[in-house]
């Protein structure tokens, strides 16, 4: 059990508290305090009861080693709830689920002493071919966001802390400690810094975990644009940074750029580097003082919650409800599984859905073919750092088994597994096993579970490929040929290719890495015990070679290039009309939903819809002010209760300053309704969710025209639209030395100043039309030491003259 009211890092006792304690510190205690004392603990300061604190892996579940620690996971963990990964719980499209998952993971983390689990990961899904995509969320960035902060705010409604991860641009896992992300700040601000954003803004994460990697040059341990300017003047975030474990290129300027804490312990030579530099000058002892004070600000909140609890056995054992918490992640599991397509085939009663299966059809006489050993051996979570050891692990065959009688199932491994070496059958051959499998599905109904073996994907590698093994395409078309109806389950932590088979199945679902209620969640949702409610939070694309960002993946010499920009997933599909497998946001259930009533009302009361000017990243009110509100109308029109995601997109028309994407999403909403149930949808459109940012400005910016309002039920699936007319002042960007002519006769100031004390010159290009688009373009400071310009000197001081009336962005 934990306090009443939650412990905080963040709350005025702990800060007041904390401060004293750093004053009472020597240098070397304050030094020592921001360094890990060994592979999981802080240090803490013996003569002043400050006692050391333990963090550890997630995010899926606690990774608590208990005997001696390392990072790989060698060692035997505690047993904890194994919830499903990322990529699942982002395909719920559900953030209060999500926040009770956090909620059950936050229980176990203070159950088992533990003051800080290590996640979640809000990284975009630059490639499918990342290796740890099965810990990140999403390919859009609001998505990654509000799922990312409601299991925040789960997690540390319990009085224990989070570390958001990992900040920043880090989208490979090859050659991740070093690799330098060469990525225009535009890209940044838009796609991949905005989930974090969110985090820390709804929920002040206690901790956020720096990446490895460099971002333009500078190593993100030691970056004080990122760790300070970005995340802590702009965002206003108040907790810790801490470094991924072994990020810290150099301790005293990644210290001066805002990193407070070095994880793991250093052995004491970088705390002496630290105390060294504070007594030569080079750093400023208030810089040691204020990341000490947030070490032990955090310190102090995780004594509070864990000094709070009773009655627990030493193991943490009898302190959460482990069946409880396996019930939410089988219900986790169910609502993350994704069914991309249900067929209709010839039944008694006339053509039907192939899913959900009856149960009632499914008998000795006439058994389910389960096919695939991934149903006897279950894949349901990543490789590496974030390894559970689940407190129980439910497999589809026993699902199955239990639902419809040890009978009415016929297994057939179907295919090799490495992880499933010794097991009956898998001494055979891949044919001898496809073949098995075809005879146990001959005229039945037939449900194949296949998918990405554990060797395809993990921390620490990229993937080559998004297929499936070869031996399981086999099989899906063998037994496609022979069974009366075929259901494939598709299993792992990204996309895979399904266009060159998929045809081959009546039915296709995607059922991610489930968690260690995973294998109950597939029996629930093929059986129709519970409707699938998924829906898709990255594209499935036809092929990777139509993935913009495989043209720089994953880079060479230690450099990778995000030449694509701000085309990723379904941004970068629309952009270049490309055909997809299965759109962003795509998700069936066993019931239809229809949506009607497309109102979007001006926030301004009147027919347009009326932005401000130029926004500062640091300025939330102005983004968060709401321009319009959406409203639809969303119905169930089918014969069962059922949810739906109703998804608002956004996109300017036309060309503007900065090349877009067609559209964005901009809000989402899950609804649950039962049969000819009816409700109104309402999501708001801010400033933000117009907003482009201007790197010349440094600032957002909405832009006038006509904008398109979209809402539907994937990136493809709109069929509801409004175009709305959005009023905003002009873009003023600042003139420089080489601002074009252009640039110069289109300004409020410059253009003015140019014509009155230039009119020959301006007279000149404005007689020719040939001759103004071929002039200019040109940089103004070039035009004027032409022979014939206006001259050197007399542009230098036009350009003095328009820089000091500039108006303010």
């Amino acid at each position: 059990m934990t306090t009443t009211t939650p412990a905080s890092p963040f709350s005025p006792d702990l800060q007041r508290r904390a401060t004293e304690l750093v004053a009472q510190m020597t240098l070397e205690e304050k030094a020592g305090l921001t360094s890990g004392s060994d592979f999981w603990h802080t240090k803490g300061v013996e003569r002043l009861d400050l006692e050391p604190v333990m963090v550890t892996d997630g995010p899926h579940g606690l990774r608590k080693q208990a005997g001696d620690t390392d990072h790989l996971g060698l060692n035997a963990s505690v047993p904890a709830t194994c919830f499903p990964t990322a990529a699942a719980l982002g395909s719920t499209w559900d953030p209060e689920l999500v926040e009770r998952v956090g909620r059950a993971l936050g229980e176990e983390t203070a159950a088992n002493d533990v003051a800080v689990i290590l996640g979640p990961g809000v990284n975009m899904k630059r490639s499918p071919l990342c290796g740890r995509n099965f810990e990140y969320v999403s390919e859009d960035p609001l998505l990654a966001g509000r799922i990312a902060a409601a299991l925040v705010a789960g997690i540390q409604s319990q009085g224990v802390g989070t570390s958001l991860k990992h900040f920043a641009a880090n989208n490979q896992e090859t050659d991740r400690l070093r690799v330098d992300a060469q990525v225009d700040e535009r890209t940044l601000r838009e796609v991949y810094l905005p989930a974090f954003e969110q985090v820390v803004r709804r929920c002040q994460p206690w901790t956020v975990m720096c990446s490895y990697n460099r971002i333009n040059g500078t190593y993100a341990s030691e970056d004080p644009w990122l760790l300070t300017e970005v995340l802590r003047e702009q965002w206003g975030y108040e907790g810790l940074v801490v470094s991924d474990w072994g990020a810290v290129n150099e301790r005293v300027p990644g210290l001066a750029a805002g990193l407070d804490l070095e994880m793991p312990a250093s052995g004491g030579r970088t705390d002496a580097q630290v105390v060294a530099a504070v007594r030569s000058g080079e750093l400023d002892e208030s810089v040691l003082d204020a990341a000490a004070t947030r070490v032990t600000a955090m310190i102090l909140a995780g004594h509070a919650t864990l000094g709070a609890r009773t009655g627990v056995g030493s193991d943490g054992a009898t302190a959460f409800d482990a069946d409880a918490h396996h019930a939410i992640a089988r219900q986790a599991a169910a609502a993350g599984t994704v069914l991309l397509r249900n067929d209709k085939v010839p039944g008694p009663d006339g053509a039907a859905p192939v899913l959900p299966l009856s149960a009632a059809g499914l008998t000795a006489e006439a058994p389910l073919a389960l096919i695939g050993e991934f149903a006897r051996t279950p894949r349901y979570q990543g490789a590496g750092s974030s390894q559970i050891n689940p407190t129980r692990l439910d497999t589809a065959l026993e699902a199955f088994e239990a639902a419809l009688g040890a009978r009415a199932v016929r297994f057939a491994p179907g295919y090799r597994l490495a992880e499933a070496a010794g097991k009956p059958g898998q001494e055979l051959g891949a044919a001898e096993l496809r073949q098995q499998a075809v005879e146990a599905a001959r005229g039945a109904t037939a449900v194949i579970v296949a998918g990405l073996p554990q060797a395809s994907e993990s921390e620490g590698y990229d993937r080559t490929h998004m297929d499936i093994p070869t031996d399981q395409v086999d099989l899906i078309r063998a037994v496609g040929e022979a069974a009366a109806r075929t259901v494939v389950v598709l299993v792992g932590g990204s996309a895979m290719e399904v266009a060159s088979w998929q045809e081959a199945a009546d039915a296709l679902l995607v059922a991610w890495l489930g968690g260690q209620a995973g294998g109950s969640a597939i029996a629930d949702v093929v059986l129709g015990a519970v409707a699938p409610t998924g829906h898709l939070a990255e594209t499935l694309p036809v092929a990777l070679s139509d993935v913009p960002a495989q043209l720089n993946f994953p880079g060479a010499d230690s450099q990778v290039r995000y030449g694509e920009g701000v085309f990723i997933g379904y941004r970068a599909f629309d952009a270049m009309s490309r055909e997809v497998a299965y759109p962003f946001g795509h998700g069936l259930t066993y019931t239809s939903f229809a949506l009607s009533d497309l109102v979007v009302a001006p926030a301004a009361g009147s027919g347009a819809v009326v932005a401000g000017g130029a926004m500062s990243p640091a300025d939330t009110a102005a983004q968060d002010t709401v321009l319009a509100t959406v409203r639809a109308t969303v119905t169930n029109t089918g014969a069962r209760e059922g949810a739906q995601v109703v998804q608002l997109y956004v996109g300017r028309e036309g060309t503007g300053h900065v090349q877009r994407a067609a559209r964005e999403l901009a809000g989402f909403a899950k609804v649950s309704l039962a049969p000819g149930e009816s409700r109104e949808v309402e999501l708001p459109v801010t400033q933000r969710d117009l907003a482009f940012w201007d790197a010349p400005t440094g600032a957002w910016v909405v832009e006038a025209g006509r904008y398109t309002v979209n809402v539907g039920f994937s990136s493809r699936d709109l069929p509801l639209a409004e175009s709305i007319e959005v009023q905003a002042p002009p873009l003023v960007r600042p003139l420089k030395m080489d601002s074009s002519v252009k640039e110069w006769l289109d300004h409020p100031v410059g253009g003015p100043l140019m014509r009155a004390e230039l009119p020959e010159f301006v007279a000149g290009l404005e007689a020719d039309p040939s001759t103004y688009e071929l002039m200019t373009p040109m940089p103004a400071n070039r035009l004027a030491v032409f022979p014939g310009g206006f001259g050197w000197e007399r542009y230098l001081a036009l350009l003095a003259r328009a820089q000091r009336a500039e108006p303010p962005a």
